[in-house]
């Protein structure tokens, strides 16, 4: 994604520049923190929360991590606002991401506990795709490893926006996903 592109799926304040990345220790804790949010959520939605998944580095045992929880919730319809963000807001979430040609895809970020909330329609191929590299991440130590001293140099460079260092994780990511997909690969 192009710095064009993150502002303009931005919503409300462009994100911040030049943020360090900061890299914690696995925390455990933080499946913690996830169960704490995804039960807000879960409360806030009742039923319209079709699903949630704990993902992302935080939901990795032994994975050094940004101390931020990323959550899939799942919706029926992610186009459909007015449906689930402002019980959402009333947590305490802020939508900072539309991407209308990406899945549907909302982020709303929250702050007690820290979460990236991605919201994406039922059926989205991401889903699986985010489910099956976190497996991968948890099952085989030789690809976690891998995938951390990835993150470490590459948060060691200066970043314009944290979104660049996330794509910038793609190629590692593809690959590990490809053996996650076929062992002999």
């Amino acid at each position: 994604m192009d710095d064009e592109q993150i502002l303009a799926a931005s919503v409300g304040e462009p994100p911040p520049e030049y943020r360090e990345i900061v890299l914690a220790e696995y925390d455990p804790e933080w499946p913690d923190w996830y169960a704490r949010a995804a039960e807000q959520i879960r409360g806030a939605l009742g039923d319209a929360a079709l699903r949630l998944d704990h993902v992302g580095s935080t939901s990795v045992p032994g994975l050094a991590a940004k101390p931020l929880i990323d959550i899939n919730l799942v919706v029926d319809d992610t186009t459909d606002e007015a449906a689930y963000i402002p019980k959402l807001e009333a947590l305490g979430y802020v939508l900072r991401v539309r991407e209308p040609n990406w899945y549907e895809h909302r982020l709303l970020r929250g702050y007690d506990p820290p979460v990236n909330l991605h919201v994406f329609p039922p059926g989205c191929q991401e889903l699986e795709r985010m489910l099956v590299f976190r497996d991968r991440l948890r099952t085989n130590e030789a690809d976690r490893e891998l995938y951390e001293r990835t993150k470490r140099e590459l948060g060691a460079k200066q970043w314009k926006y944290v979104q660049n260092y996330a794509d910038a994780k793609t190629a590692v990511v593809e690959e590990i996903l490809k053996r996650a997909r076929d062992p002999t690969a």
